[in-house]
């Protein structure tokens, strides 16, 4: 009980306040799905929002300091058949990663440094294994390129 009351002392006078119109995002067309997910991921270069939308699933990767409006037909990475369900940048590749979707299959994607200036729809390599819906993924933090999937199969 010492430590939770110490904690309670250090955070006691710190207070968040909203970001201004000129260091936000305005106009994400956000996924309305009702998983239990993050549906957002960011690195130091590029935030990944999952984004509503039709044939399929996608997400926008938009570079981290050009904030503002969104225009709604901004590139996205659009290459599942199903609804994306999952984004995990890779921590030791800022320009790599990894989705996630209702059509069974991860893919792991290659960002262009300069951010997207067309549709993504070709994956760097598409991960086969589940036989329904994969949920969840997780990059792991210390060994390179160890990708964890979990789907509504049982199965990880």
């Amino acid at each position: 009980t010492r430590r939770v009351v110490l904690m309670t002392i250090f955070f006691r006078h710190v207070f968040g306040k909203p970001a201004t119109r000129e260091h936000s995002y305005d106009g994400v067309p956000i996924t309305h799905s009702v998983h239990d997910n993050h549906y957002c991921s960011a690195n130091p270069c590029f935030i990944a929002v999952v984004t509503e939308c039709t044939a399929g699933g996608g997400f926008l990767v938009l570079p981290i300091h050009h904030t503002g409006r969104v225009v709604p037909q901004h590139p996205r990475v659009c290459g599942h058949r199903g609804r994306v369900l999952d984004v995990k940048w890779n921590p030791f590749d800022d320009y790599s990663i990894a989705s996630c979707s209702e059509d069974c299959t991860v893919k792991i994607w290659d960002i262009p440094a300069f951010g997207l200036q067309q549709n993504l729809t070709k994956a760097r390599k598409t991960l086969v294994g589940h036989s329904r819906r994969v949920a969840i993924i997780e990059w792991h933090p210390t060994a390179q390129n160890l990708l964890l999937s979990s789907a509504y199969d049982y199965k990880v």
